[in-house]
């Protein structure tokens, strides 16, 4: 383990980038600096930031506004910082229905999730490198600013164990069990123990390949070692461990008679309140809910939706801001907000509307006052736990200019010297058929193209238009699960498809340097998908291609429109004078394909990320075995795995033609 950032690249900063990292390492000498990073699509601005944590050394906290963007930045920094803690701190739900009650049909909807275990595991990994090390970059979505659980309550849980010292087993199996391990008599697996002779093996669950065996002898600790889970070979022997409880809203047991003391003292309350109001129904309602979930921490220690209880547990008073990530981190952290004119936008918003479900569910006798103190921060909450932070977009917005310290840090000029994209507006009218017009050379020529549309409707039937087109196409919109998405935008790049049709997730930061097109559909309707801002950041998808070119379908010029054909030609000009000067010819960016997010969470990026480190007799392999099964699944008429596996076999073609090259 290493205690300083190490930046492991081969790349040096060039265009903007030597000038944009010295000014901004400058500026954050000062403990609460914000600056701006406005840097355009291509430009380099992970790498000036990767260059920035090297100099500062300190924890840093990116922050981006959707989990495809994340999982992309993890990538990134997982690749440029390989000997520190790179950590991923998204959303565990891969599917997610919040507790509510709507009055006008009298329905109350039941909280309804599908938890991603793999998420969950690294979570828990993200919070315990941040409080063992300082090395330690997170990569996280705004579900960041939602309640964690103290900090302290969470590492005061943590079981230290260390070599030499004396614990009883009973006492170590007890401490397993009280921070929510579970025991397995067989296969063990992240967040469970099990015996074995003298010996107790744990699998803490921020660890993704280790099991960590802790050898006693009599009632002392004789050794700790990690093994590997499927071998048993030994892979570590710390002379301590930490090991963290599984989950973040463990509490001690003497927090739990205290929590439910002023649960039932609330509860009392309330009801006495409601009841004067005549409100009998929902306060027999309230007390029946409030007094089973009592039952079950008097027996159990734990209970359904507990979060919703944790302002009593953490001794917070109401109102308080709860315990978030962020609280995680040392003061003297650095908070880089990606795409920050996304991303301070929906921290802000929030909070809003999650106060408006909660107060619903209290209002009708579902939960007591004290859940709505289980929320996201607030605005002025949030800003006052931030010290460091560094603003980075390619626009922009006042809210971060209002902020700043001072006037934003421009890095235009691309390493590469590639000039924005070129703009061209087409009529609105017959546009699905012009893009498929211009769809079909692109695709001839082997490039990508992304397409945007307005609504999920028109981005799935545009797809199936293209489809029976035989144009190679996929949908990407918010209701394609995380880990989905991470693969859709791989395959894209993999050649398994040309066309991606999606909405404002095609946006901000997607690194797709294979696409030379994109086309902006019904680009004159003013709003939030057309604005300035958003048409800016849908051009720069294309900003990575020496050909990268973008139509607007529009039969009036609007504001939005005007000001983006403006700033493009303001960027190229900068752009060609910088070529000239140093006598730069543009080139298409070349990057390798990472692996899947999926690959990622799973450990095996060393072996899967990269297509030029897979053996070409394994692929051959591969291949025979994966056309054998579809034609097999063909068969059987499952159509559903057959197209799954020809997926595969494109995706595993594509890694053998790089290979190649």
């Amino acid at each position: 383990m290493t205690s300083s950032f190490q930046l492991v690249t081969e790349f040096s900063p060039k265009g903007d980038q030597p000038q944009a990292i010295e000014a901004l390492a400058d500026a954050f000498q000062h403990p609460h600096a914000r600056e701006i990073l406005l840097g355009v699509t291509g430009s380099g601005k992970t790498f000036t930031a990767a260059n920035l944590i090297q100099k500062l050394q300190v924890p840093t906290l990116v922050l981006a506004p959707n989990k495809t963007l994340a999982s992309q930045l993890y990538g990134e920094f997982l690749e440029l910082f390989p000997n520190n803690a790179v950590e991923y701190f998204v959303s565990y739900y891969d599917y997610f229905q919040p507790e509510a009650y709507i009055p006008s049909s009298d329905t109350y909807i039941e909280k309804d999730a599908r938890i991603n275990e793999r998420i969950d595991l690294l979570r828990n990994a993200a919070t315990a490198a941040l409080l063992s090390r300082r090395d330690v970059i997170v990569v996280a979505s705004v579900s960041c600013i939602y309640g964690l659980g103290d900090p302290e309550t969470y590492q005061g849980l943590a079981l230290k164990l260390v070599e030499g010292s004396s614990v009883k087993r009973e006492e170590l199996v007890r401490g397993l069990v009280r921070t929510q391990h579970t025991r397995a008599e067989v296969e063990i697996r992240p967040g469970s123990f099990r015996l074995r002779g003298p010996a107790v093996e744990i699998w803490p669950i921020h660890e993704q390949e280790r099991v960590l065996r802790v050898e006693l002898d009599g009632d002392r600790i004789d050794a700790l070692l990690y093994v590997d889970p499927l071998t048993g070979e030994i892979v570590g022997e710390p002379a301590s461990v930490a090991v963290y409880p599984v989950g973040h809203y463990v509490q001690p047991e003497d927090k739990i008679p205290e929590g439910i003391v002023t649960i039932r003292a609330e509860m009392d309350k309330h009801l006495r309140s409601m009841r004067k109001a005549g409100k009998e129904i929902e306060a027999e309602r309230l007390e029946r809910r409030t007094l089973s979930d009592l039952e079950d921490l008097e027996e159990l220690g734990h209970c359904g939706g507990i979060e919703n209880y944790s302002r009593h547990f953490e001794g917070r008073a109401t109102g308080q801001p709860p315990f978030t990530l962020i609280n995680y981190f040392p003061k003297d952290f650095l908070c880089i907000l990606d795409e920050s004119h996304v991303t301070l936008p929906q921290v802000y918003a929030m909070s809003k509307g999650d106060f408006a479900r909660k107060q619903n569910l209290v209002d009708y006798g579902f939960r007591l006052p004290s859940a709505i103190d289980n929320r996201p921060l607030q605005e002025m909450e949030f800003e006052s736990l931030l010290s460091r932070v560094l603003y980075v977009s390619a626009t922009p917005g006042d809210r971060e200019r209002r902020l700043a310290s001072g006037n934003p840090v421009e890095q235009i000029v691309r390493p590469t010297g590639l000039l924005d994209p070129t703009c061209e507006i087409r009529p609105a009218v017959g546009q699905v058929e012009n893009a498929l017009a211009s769809i079909l050379p692109v695709v001839e020529k082997g490039d990508r193209v992304l397409v945007t549309t307005l609504t999920k409707r028109s981005a799935e039937d545009l797809t199936e238009f293209l489809q029976e087109n035989h144009v190679r196409a996929r949908y990407l919109h918010s209701d394609i699960d995380t880990l989905e998405r991470s693969e859709l935008l791989r395959d894209l790049r993999l050649g398994v498809y040309d066309v991606l049709v999606g909405i404002n997730l095609l946006r901000e930061g997607l690194d797709l340097p294979e696409v030379s097109l994109v086309l902006v559909l019904d680009a004159d309707r003013e709003g939030f998908l057309r604005s300035t801002t958003s048409l800016i950041q849908t051009c720069g998808r294309a900003a990575r291609n020496v050909d990268g070119h973008v139509v607007f379908y529009a039969d009036k010029m609007t504001k939005s429109l005007t000001a983006t054909l403006e700033e493009g030609d303001r960027r190229r000009a900068i752009q060609h004078a910088y070529n000239l000067e140093h006598g730069i010819i543009p080139q298409t960016i070349r990057k390798k394909v990472r692996g899947s997010l999926a690959t990622l969470l799973s450990g095996d990026e060393k072996s899967e990320s990269m297509v030029d480190s897979i053996d070409p007799a394994t692929i051959e392999k591969r291949l025979r075995e994966l056309q054998r099964e579809m034609l097999q699944a063909a068969s059987a008429l499952d159509f559903e795995t057959a197209l799954a596996l020809r997926d595969e076999v494109r995706r595993l073609e594509m890694a053998r033609l790089e290979i190649g090259k």
